[in-house]
């Protein structure tokens, strides 16, 4: 009897934590948490933040009821996937910040190890937003090579997931503007290139292929090619820039006028 009493106790004061903090998982109950935080990111990579818990579950391999008993909502787990990979695009960008001497080295290394990661793919679509662009306040956009599933919710509250109010944004959207003004005032980086298209860089990703050395290949090649597409050349600029929003700013459609660097037409 004193036996059973000293393990209830002992059971009481393990599963409680000392000084009242939260019990530590099981090791069970972690490796299910870890298999569910997995499972999330892989499918809200491939379907967008519209996918249903229950392909969370599938293919976490554990129950959906598994999936609600750590997240009581699908919104509960999704700001926590976007945290956590805000946070890390956020420390890569720190790195690539404080690591290297040159702008355009620090820009390209922050994209490569970013897209690597494919953090990218799981940001806040909000922070995508093209400014200026028909529906950039109300429509949602979906992070790019993500797939459309039936079933799937594909409602403009599900589809736009966490928003910009996403904890940790403004420190992302902070330091990578610090990457970007630092590459423009070199003159490397083109001066229509805002944070939002750095980010949309990183979003994007090569399609899926069967052998890992060809999307490896693929996914480097894709890269190499919107980072050339990045550089400053004279007289480009991007459409969907300010020029194409101010008519005032264009140039007239008879080729008079000023032409780029100021020589006349």
């Amino acid at each position: 009897m004193h036996i059973q009493d000293s393990q209830r106790t002992t059971t009481l004061a393990t599963s409680h934590g000392a000084a009242g903090r939260p019990a530590p998982l099981r090791v069970d109950a972690q490796r299910n948490l870890e298999h569910v935080l997995r499972a999330a990111r892989e499918v809200f990579g491939e379907l967008g933040y519209g996918a249903p818990m229950e392909d969370v579950a599938r293919r976490a391999r554990v129950g959906v009821g598994t999936v609600y008993r750590r997240f009581p909502s699908k919104d509960v787990l999704v700001r926590r996937i976007a945290e956590e990979e805000t946070a890390r695009l956020t420390e890569q960008a720190r790195t690539a910040l404080g690591q290297e001497d040159e702008a355009w080295s620090a820009l390209a290394r922050f994209l490569r190890t970013s897209a690597a990661s494919g953090a990218g793919r799981l940001l806040p679509p909000q922070v995508l937003r093209v400014q200026g662009s028909p529906g950039a306040t109300d429509e949602p956009v979906r992070v790019p090579q993500q797939r459309t599933r039936p079933g799937a919710d594909h409602s403009p509250a599900a589809a736009a997931g966490p928003g910009r109010d996403t904890e940790g944004v403004p420190a992302l959207l902070d330091v990578v503007g610090q990457l970007v003004d630092r590459a423009r005032e070199s003159g490397e980086l083109r001066g229509d290139v805002s944070v939002a298209d750095v980010l949309l860089v990183i979003a994007t990703a090569a399609p899926p292929l069967p052998d890992a050395a060809q999307q490896a290949a693929a996914s480097d090649r894709l890269l190499d090619i919107l980072l050339e597409g990045l550089r400053s050349r004279p007289g480009e600029r991007l459409a969907g820039g300010p020029a194409d929003r101010d008519p005032a700013a264009r140039p007239p459609a008879d080729g008079s006028g000023p032409r780029p660097g100021g020589a006349p037409a």
